[in-house]
């Protein structure tokens, strides 16, 4: 019995430890400047990495110390956190799976349609009330004013891979056909109706193009792929704690049974 408790705790301990890349995970989404300015993802995947730390912890404790009611708690917890786990690993996959940029000619950068993602991320940023607060915070950081540290030459710019934030919402689309000063800096469009955003451009640099839908898609299409690298963290620790937790319900029932067996022999004698 005692053998297989220190088992159980050992088990529980590497538990404890595969709950760090879940939480790291959430506080790395939490950073992120445009996750940061959206708030969905992280905060759910740091709560359940706490969770599973607390309930590996109880586990631990349970199975030095000799706690029935302890670890039933832990087989229990943990199955159900387990559970959670795994749907959320399925539900940012399919939630993530539509999404794409699109080619323009003479550029190496990627253009980005609202249309082209999942309804449920869609409807994050089409409420305008939603949008308003996500559009206040994404000008408040430097993404933007980075690209004219940077680049200063037109060839430059249009050969560079600007990231899908920086594509929808630091320049107007190129269909536009509006001429480059700097990379925020834009003037003369050649056809203003080829795009509804084409008239939502602005050079004060508090607005450009954060009321354009290309941004919001840049957005999305930023925030997808953080959450697919975070889903690829999420889906290996799954696949641990399912093993772990496999081999724990193995050790309590073998613990289980050398305690009837046990007690048995103390009748029998």
């Amino acid at each position: 019995m005692a053998l297989s408790n220190n088992v159980i705790g050992a088990i529980n301990f590497v538990a404890m430890l595969l709950s760090i890349p879940i939480i790291g995970a959430g506080i790395w989404l939490a950073n992120q400047p445009d996750n940061s300015c959206v708030k969905i993802l992280q905060w759910p995947v740091i709560v359940l990495g706490v969770l599973i730390l607390v309930v590996a912890l109880a586990g631990f404790i349970g199975g030095f110390w000799r706690i029935p009611w302890l670890l039933i708690a832990y087989l229990v917890g943990m199955l159900i956190l387990i559970i959670l786990l795994a749907f959320l690993v399925v539900f940012v996959y399919m939630v993530t799976m539509r999404g794409s940029g699109h080619l323009e000619p003479s550029r190496a950068y990627l253009e980005y349609h609202l249309e082209d993602f999942s309804g449920w991320l869609q409807r994050r940023v089409r409420s305008s009330f939603k949008w308003e607060r996500i559009k206040i915070c994404l000008s408040s950081t430097d993404i933007c004013t980075q690209l004219n540290q940077t680049y200063t030459m037109a060839i430059d710019f249009f050969n560079s891979h600007l990231t899908p934030i920086e594509s929808g919402c630091c320049k107007p689309p190129t269909e536009c056909g509006y001429t480059f000063v700097n990379p925020t800096n834009w003037i003369s469009p050649i056809n203003n109706i080829a795009d509804p955003d084409c008239i939502q451009w602005s050079n004060d640099q508090t607005q450009l193009c954060y009321n354009c839908n290309s941004c919001k898609a840049g957005l999305l299409a930023n925030i997808k792929q953080e959450w697919r690298k975070a889903d690829i963290i999420l889906l290996i620790t799954l696949i641990a704690l399912i093993c772990v937790y496999l081999v724990g319900c193995c050790a309590f029932r073998n613990a289980k049974t050398e305690d009837i067996f046990r007690k048995y022999k103390q009748g029998y004698t």
